[in-house]
C-alpha cells in the first residue's frame, strides 16, 4: 500500500493541474475548438453520406477509418461549451444552458451512434453501415435543429 500512495499523489496533482489548465483557457479560445473539431466531424461524415446516398461508392476501409475518426472526435467538442463561452459569438443557442439536459442527452445520443457506426463499419456490411449513418445524421441534425442558429 506504501508504495502505491506516492502514484497515487502524483495522480492528484496532475489531476488538479489539468483541471487548473482547463479553467484558464479563454473562452474564444475554447468556442474556436469546438468549432474545429465539428470542422473535423464534417469532414469525416461527408465521405460517409456520399456512399450512403450512392454518389461515392462504398467503401468498407473509407467507412471503417472515417468511423473511428467520427467516434474519437465526438466526444471532444463537449467540453467547448463551458459557460464561460455563453457571451461569445458563435451559433450556439442560450438554449445549451438553459436545457442541459437535453443537451447532454444529444451528446451521449452521438457518442452512442458514433460507437455503433465504427462496428457497422468493421463489420463490411453496406446495409448496416448505412443505418449507422442515418443515426449519427439523426443525432447531429436533432442537436444542431434544438442548440444551432442557422
Amino acid at each position: 500500500m506504501k508504495a502505491r500512495l506516492p502514484a497515487l499523489a502524483l495522480a492528484a496533482v496532475l489531476g488538479a493541474g489539468a483541471a487548473a489548465a482547463y479553467a484558464q483557457v479563454k473562452p474564444e479560445v475554447l468556442v474556436k475548438q469546438r468549432q474545429a473539431k465539428m470542422t473535423l466531424q464534417g469532414k469525416y461524415i461527408g465521405p460517409l453520406v456520399g456512399m450512403v446516398k450512392g454518389a461515392v461508392p462504398f467503401n468498407a476501409e473509407v467507412a471503417a477509418r472515417n468511423a473511428t475518426y467520427l467516434n474519437a472526435l465526438s466526444p471532444m467538442a463537449w467540453d467547448g461549451f463551458d459557460e464561460s463561452t455563453k457571451g461569445e459569438k458563435s451559433r450556439a443557442l442560450p438554449a445549451i444552458w438553459t436545457d442541459a439536459a437535453k443537451f447532454k442527452q444529444f451528446q451521449t445520443q452521438l457518442d452512442t451512434s458514433t460507437a455503433a457506426l465504427v462496428t457497422a463499419a468493421k463489420g463490411g456490411n453496406e446495409g448496416a453501415f448505412k443505418a449507422a449513418v442515418g443515426e449519427v445524421l439523426k443525432s447531429c441534425n436533432g442537436c444542431h435543429d434544438a442548440f444551432r442558429q442557422n
